[in-house]
């Protein structure tokens, strides 16, 4: 395997796969006898890749820094509280956090997806013996999260304070007392397992250089992995287009740093509705600025990821010329501070928060950063910049400038030589008589002569002269002394840089917040149809209104002509009398089914990008601040672990009820699809009822129980919506009659398209049991929710009577073709007397005499063929 080829390998394992790294070598004095003896060189896990960094990734992008946890679960009077330290080494900080945990533990899960993590630590526990750690590594696999086992006796807060004082920067090392303080040995406990696990102790280049921050969970909207996997907000590994993730759509950065933030970003919504209208402020700034946004764009794109470099100044193995493109980004802040200030935004606040946000701050990069380019002037030679090749100046060292005088006397030596030979030899000097450095593997011929011949060729022949000789021996060891003295000096410049590390960081934020804001400007105003700001509300206004909705990934794809979808909930004060914001969608095949989830998806990601601050694809946009948004659809088995489809639905559905509140979006699609359609649709009623009336947030459910649209009668908050549809009418009824998709979504039931074209198809077996409810309850729904479903499925039993009749599949076809026939026969009628009388009369609103009289004679002519059919009867008689 080649170089190349074999870091593609070892990027794709850590990186893509979550795959450990070990890199082994043979042991110095290894024989034949012995070759056996290896040992390991280099190892890396997903989230500590430190040790192969520089080797693996000093020309690839990474997408996130890897993140590395350390957990530790205590429980006290019934009460779980979860410690968690977590750590970039990257950015040399350590963070923590702590909180009362759930029995689903979906705090810990917000966490994990908020800060992208890579790797998680925890202590080895048997799971015969700690049910919870058992649940804990459950989740934390379900995110797709590698764990690594630890001893108990690693999670030991005995010396975290000291270890960690050691290690913090003079700024934050007071916040381990303040923890201290706090009572939060969990979170101690884990930072004591974290520190052992990456031997941040052993390294003294890493005294004084951590921060420490405190992460609060509510400070983001809330995003667990089935809503992160629903919503499709990242790609994945086999996902090779573009645009079919939003992160993939909106990601029009133009540097890594900013390719990064967006990630974050798009991870940890904001809850703060102050900070989300700042961010929408200075997309709008930039909207409109179509030359500034190029400008802006072009100007970014020349400059250098400034995080890397500081990580390479650090460690002192960066170049001169990573110091030089510091240099030249330097360089460029006035001209992009000048363009951002003369620019006419339309209003003086959008200028002034440009000035504050931007302007201002490269200004004072820019004066923090003068001794910077000072530095490299007076130091490094510039003037062969367009070879990238860059070294100390001699004036810079006084000894490296006595070098140099001696190195330049000795080639003043050598062109006086090559002029006295090419007089002596009469040989017109660098056409026939050339002065090269060649090295030669021919010996020297010895002669009297006073030149020695060393090696004929085709063209000529190679020789020197005594004095030649002499001074390229001198000139060979002077070059030799420079090159240690540049050595020594680019260490000094390096070392002399990394001192500016802190400022280059922020530098670093601050242009990557530049990048993403530019970015989301840019999408939005170069979409299909441009994006629009949204209106977000204030806490307790209780509206969500989309106007032309469009999902942003679906509308870009090729053939793709997406119909937008109006959307309109709301909830006042008096959750039972004010406002609607519980939506049903019943679906009755495949497709509508898609399309429902997807109208549901898109509501997911249009509240998911105005939180993060972006305009969204709508014509008009109002929404309430989500706290989370909780997503479930298309469940899958996990075998291997022991768990059905149908389980793992239910261990996420009551994950959702567990964790949403009212200030949440639930998104629900298809659930109960693994049981029998009795338990089914009576854990969709209990569930969809318990929303409603229990947790009271804004809920979007789609579902295949059509029985389930009787809960809008019964509660007021609740609204069932339709997918419209075309029937064409044939001349000739036929088994392939055409149906047209109009893709809209509208209010009410659509009852005539399911009884024509989409008839319910009993089961041919029929299973005397079901334990549908039971697995709710091993999945500790609220007991509420478990009575009432009990309660349902029994009335639907009785609703549909106890016979079970085994129906040939044979007679179910030919009665499917004669019900299709019956209402084919019966539409035609309605519609010729339509097209007799009133125009304006739709066939929708038939709800006439004359209607009733001819369904009942249309009836009588088929009455004899349905009542012979066993399907048609048993249909009859469930309606």
């Amino acid at each position: 395997m080649r170089l190349e080829q074999g870091k593609s390998f070892l990027r794709e394992a850590l990186t893509a796969r979550q795959l450990r790294v070990q890199i082994w070598v043979s042991e110095s004095g290894a024989t034949k006898k012995n070759s056996h003896r290896w040992k390991i060189s280099k190892q890396a896990t997903p989230g500590n890749i430190t040790a192969l960094e520089d080797l693996l990734f000093v020309n690839t992008d990474l997408l996130v820094e890897p993140i590395i946890m350390s957990i530790k679960m205590t429980t006290k009077d019934k009460a779980t509280t979860i410690g968690v330290a977590f750590a970039n080494t990257s950015l040399r900080e350590i963070g923590v956090a702590q909180f009362v945990e759930n029995d689903f533990f979906s705090n810990t899960e917000s966490l994990v997806i908020q800060l992208s993590v890579k790797e998680c630590i925890l202590p080895m526990t048997s799971a015969m013996t700690d049910l919870n750690y058992s649940k804990l590594r459950d989740m934390i696999e379900r995110c797709g999260v590698v764990i690594t086992d630890r001893k108990a006796v690693d999670f030991n807060a005995k010396n975290v304070e000291q270890d960690l004082n050691r290690l913090l920067d003079v700024e934050t090392s007071p916040a381990t007392l303040a923890l201290a303080e706090l009572g939060w040995t969990p979170a101690m406990n884990a930072t004591a397992a974290l520190l052992s696990y990456l031997g941040l102790l052993v390294d003294d280049s890493n005294y004084g250089q951590y921060k420490l921050r405190r992460h609060d969970l509510a400070q983001f909207m809330k995003l667990d992995a089935s809503a992160l996997k629903a919503l499709t907000l990242m790609p994945s590994v086999e996902d090779l287009s573009k645009t079919s993730s939003l992160f993939g759509l909106l990601n029009k950065c133009k540097t890594s740093q900013g390719n990064r933030m967006l990630n974050a970003w798009l991870r940890q919504p904001l809850v703060n509705l102050h900070e989300i209208r700042k961010r929408q402020d200075l997309v709008e700034a930039f909207v409109n600025e179509a030359i500034l946004r190029k400008v802006v764009q072009e100007h970014l794109g020349s400059m250098p990821d400034l995080h890397r470099v500081s990580k390479r100044l650090r460690t002192g193995v960066a170049s001169l010329e990573e110091i030089v493109r510091v240099y030249q980004t330097i360089l460029k802040l006035p001209e992009l501070s000048r363009l951002l200030k003369e620019v006419g935004l339309q209003s003086l606040y959008l200028q002034r928060l440009v000035k504050e946000t931007y302007t201002d701050e490269f200004e004072a990069y820019s004066q923090s950063l003068d001794k910077f380019i000072e530095m490299v002037e007076a130091t490094l030679d510039l003037s062969d910049s367009s070879s990238h090749t860059y070294v100390i100046k001699p004036e810079y060292d006084e000894g490296l400038q006595q070098l140099a005088k001696k190195i330049s006397d000795i080639r003043d030596t050598l062109d006086q030589e090559h002029a006295r030979v090419g007089t002596d030899l009469n040989l017109e000097l660098d056409k026939r008589l050339h002065l090269e450095n060649k090295d030669t593997d021919a010996k020297a011929i010895q002669n009297d002569r006073q030149y020695e011949e060393l090696k004929q060729v085709k063209g000529g022949i190679f020789f020197r002269t005594r004095v030649l000789k002499e001074m390229a021996e001198h000139y060979s060891e002077l070059n030799i002394a420079y090159q240690k003295r540049q050595s020594h000096l680019v260490k000094e410049v390096v070392k002399i840089a990394s001192t500016y590390v802190p400022v280059l960081e922020s530098l670093n934020t601050m242009i990557a917040h530049l990048d993403v804001i530019v970015c989301f400007s840019h999408v939005s105003s170069n979409a299909p149809i441009p994006y629009i700001r949204p209106t977000l509300l204030e806490k307790g206004e209780g509206r969500l209104l989309l106007t032309e909705a469009r999902h942003p990934c679906l509308e870009i794809q090729d053939d793709m002509d997406f119909i937008p979808n109006d959307v309109e909930m709301s909830k006042g004060t008096n959750w039972t009398e004010h406002g609607r914001y519980v939506a049903i969608l019943p679906f009755y095949f495949e497709l509508l089914r898609w399309l429902g989830w997807q109208v549901h998806a898109q509501v997911g990601v249009i509240a998911l990008m105005s939180q993060v601050g972006c305009f969204v694809p709508c014509q008009e946009a109002q929404l309430p601040v989500f706290d989370s948004i909780l997503a479930r659809v298309g469940a899958g088995d996990s075998q291997l672990k022991g768990v059905s489809t149908f389980m793992a639905e239910m261990l996420e559905t009551a994950n959702i009820l567990r964790m949403a509140t009212n200030d949440s979006l639930v998104i629900i699609d298809e659930l109960g699809r693994g049981t029998s359609t009795a338990d089914g649709f009576a854990l969709a009623w209990a569930i969809s009822e318990y929303i409603a009336t229990n947790i009271h947030a804004f809920c979007l459910f789609s579902t295949h129980f059509h029985e389930l649209t009787a809960l809008a009668q019964e509660l007021p908050q609740v609204k069932n919506l339709h997918v419209v549809a075309h029937v064409a009418q044939a001349s000739e009824f036929s088994e392939n009659q055409d149906i047209t998709l109009l893709y809209k979504v509208e209010p009410g039931k659509l009852v005539r398209l399911y009884m024509v074209y989409c008839l319910p198809t009993p089961a041919l077996g029929v299973c005397d049991q079901s334990f549908g409810i039971h697995v709710a309850e091993l999945a500790h729904f609220p007991d509420s929710i478990i009575k009432l479903a009990k309660c349902k499925a029994t009335e639907l039993e009785d609703f549909r009577g106890n016979d079970s009749i085994i129906i040939d599949e044979t007679e179910v076809v030919n009665g499917s073709k004669l019900i299709m026939h019956f209402l084919s026969e019966w539409a035609s009628t309605a519609q010729l007397e339509q097209s007799e009388g009133d125009d304006d009369v739709v066939m929708e609103d038939l709800s006439t005499i004359n209607e009733s009289k001819q369904l009942k004679q249309c009836f009588e002519r088929f009455r004899p063929q349905i009542e012979a059919n066993r399907w048609c009867r048993n249909l009859l008689n469930s309606l």
